[in-house]
C-alpha cells in the first residue's frame, strides 16, 4: 500500500502560481512512476503530468507545457507540481497518483495508476 497527501493548492489570481505538493509513505517510493491528474466540476479526470521511478523522464499534457513542472525528491517521498501563469480553466481538483510498477512506459492512463490522494483544490480568479 502507498499512502498518498497532497497539499498547497489555494486561491491565486489569472498569471500566479501556486506549487502542490504529494508526501509520499508506505511501500518503496522509488518503486513507483508518478503522476498528477486534475477533475473540473462536471468533467473526467484529466492527466496532467508523469514522472519516472528516477525523476529523469517528465511527461506533459499539451496544455500545461511550458507553464508546469512536475518533479520528484526521493530523499523526502515526495512529488512536487510547480503551476505558473495560471489560467481559469486550470480550475480543477488536483490528485497525485502512483502508477503500478509493472508499466515501465510513461502512462497518461488514470487506470494504470492504483494510488491516489485525496485531492487538492486549485482555483483560478480571472
Amino acid at each position: 500500500q502507498v499512502q498518498l497527501v497532497e497539499s498547497g493548492g489555494g486561491l491565486v489570481q489569472a498569471g500566479g502560481s501556486l506549487r502542490l505538493s504529494c508526501a509520499a509513505s508506505g511501500r518503496t517510493f522509488s518503486d513507483y512512476a508518478m503522476g498528477w491528474f486534475r477533475q473540473a466540476p462536471g468533467k473526467e479526470r484529466e492527466f496532467v503530468a508523469t514522472i519516472s521511478r528516477s525523476g529523469g523522464s517528465t511527461y506533459y499534457q499539451e496544455s500545461v507545457k511550458g507553464r508546469f513542472t512536475i518533479s520528484r525528491d526521493s530523499a523526502k517521498n515526495t512529488i512536487n507540481l510547480q503551476m505558473n501563469s495560471l489560467k481559469p480553466e486550470d480550475t480543477a481538483v488536483y490528485y497525485c497518483a502512483a502508477c503500478n510498477p509493472y508499466i515501465l512506459s510513461p502512462s497518461t492512463h488514470a487506470g494504470d495508476y492504483d494510488y491516489w490522494g485525496q485531492g487538492t483544490q486549485v482555483t483560478v480568479s480571472s
